[in-house]
């Protein structure tokens, strides 16, 4: 069963797709910013970018009936590559013990304050946690 996962991000309304996807057991996550979609603003710093980003995900996730702990592939999107060292203490907060399978890439992002864009695919109950 296909379910739509929405932030309410005016840009899922006027370009046409949604925040995450969940296709039975999968959970597939757009490439998500780190707008903060209730005031639809940005910080100008690619750290807090990045931490707004998995404030963002997580919440796709908790509503698709997912976790951070079920990522089990991440893309990292930047438009400057040293911008992504910086970031890498967030990436080990969420993602030190999870270790999806990861990709980063260096390209333009459709708005010039985006400095980072991160997409995740979850299967469900793939945690490793104890007692999941």
């Amino acid at each position: 069963m296909r379910r739509l996962i929405s932030s309410g991000s005016s840009f899922e309304r006027d370009i046409g797709y949604s925040r995450a996807v969940v296709d039975g057991e999968w959970v597939f996550v757009s490439g998500t910013t780190g707008f903060d979609y209730q005031t639809m603003t940005i910080s100008d710093d690619v750290v807090e970018q990045a931490e707004r980003c998995f404030i963002n995900i997580e919440k796709a996730l908790l509503e698709a009936g997912s976790r951070l702990s079920d990522v089990v592939r991440v893309r990292y999107i930047l438009p400057k590559v040293e911008d992504f060292e910086p970031c890498w203490p967030v990436l080990h907060k969420y993602f030190g013990d999870v270790r999806p399978a990861a990709t980063m890439i260096s390209a333009g992002l459709s708005d010039p304050r985006m400095k980072i864009e991160v997409e995740v695919t979850a299967r469900k109950g793939s945690s490793m946690e104890p007692g999941t």
